[in-house]
């Protein structure tokens, strides 16, 4: 079993060269799964999912050296893993030359059809009822629902006021309802 870590130990271990490696290793270990799955639900596929959670560490392991404690080092590692995958969308709408609902369309076509998803009936129509919401608001619920975090530190993370976060969530939750009701 390997020891638990605090992040401002990691970092510590990070900045000393002998333990750079083992460090990053550690950090991997630590927010590689709650990473992907946030990133997976916004991008929906595994495969993109992985390439996207590479990049993102990738961006990491070159930034981390100049991280200044501005920001907790999970809120951090959420802004890149977020801006990653809306990167990735943009780049992924104006290469086929698709507007955002068709995008929205194929993810959802491809949430249907995915065989690595598990989920029952109630979990897939839940998914393609938070697709169907702004990209704002599939941000905000996502982060808050599933991942649990606060208003501030999404806030932290998508640079943007809590004010804000809570309408775009109370929005998002009755758009779901609506979906999921009316159909």
């Amino acid at each position: 079993m390997t020891e638990e870590f605090s992040d401002q130990e990691l970092l510590e271990k990070f900045r000393e060269e002998g333990s750079r490696h083992y460090a990053f290793n550690l950090l991997v270990k630590k927010y590689q799964q709650r990473l992907y799955w946030h990133i997976r639900r916004i991008v929906i596929d595994h495969d993109d999912s992985n390439d996207i959670i590479q990049n993102v560490f990738i961006k990491v392991w070159k930034a981390l050296d100049g991280f200044r404690n501005d920001s907790q080092l999970y809120t951090w590692l959420y802004r890149i893993a977020t801006n990653e995958s809306i990167t990735f969308l943009n780049s992924k709408k104006k290469r086929f030359t698709i507007s955002f609902d068709d995008v929205e369309h194929e993810l959802s076509d491809h949430l249907a059809s995915d065989p690595l998803f598990t989920g029952d009936k109630i979990q897939l129509k839940l998914q393609q009822a938070i697709l169907t919401l702004p990209p704002q608001q599939r941000l905000v619920f996502n982060m808050k629902y599933f991942d649990g975090l606060k208003y501030e530190q999404i806030a932290e993370i998508l640079n943007t006021s809590v004010g804000g976060l809570k309408a775009n969530y109370h929005h998002a939750v009755k758009k779901i309802e609506k979906y999921i009701l009316g159909s």
